[in-house]
């Protein structure tokens, strides 16, 4: 076999991919907004600053729902207090 001394990859398990996001948190993380993309099961995917292009791009058509304060939410933002969630922008991605 010659392969020019470059290894060919192997093969990738066929469900190794992550799911797709299906919702995009906008929440206040040590005084400035983050922006969490988290999949249906509300795992982080994830984090960038909300005040990038990329957040005006994937919010364009979309309406925000309310704060991160139910608890679904419990877990996957344990770390963010009461008044982080409650204020937290919710947006649902189309997938």
């Amino acid at each position: 076999m010659d392969s020019f001394g470059i290894e060919a990859h192997g093969k990738h398990p066929a469900n190794s991919h992550r799911k797709p996001a299906r919702y995009l948190l906008l929440i206040d993380s040590g005084g400035s907004t983050v922006a969490q993309l988290f999949t249906e099961a509300r795992e982080l995917a994830a984090e960038f600053d909300a005040g990038s292009e990329e957040v005006a791009v994937m919010t364009q058509r979309l309406k925000p729902g309310g704060g991160a304060d139910a608890p679904e939410w419990d877990h996957a933002l344990e770390g963010h207090s009461k008044a982080e969630r409650a204020a937290a922008v919710v947006y649902t991605l189309d997938i």
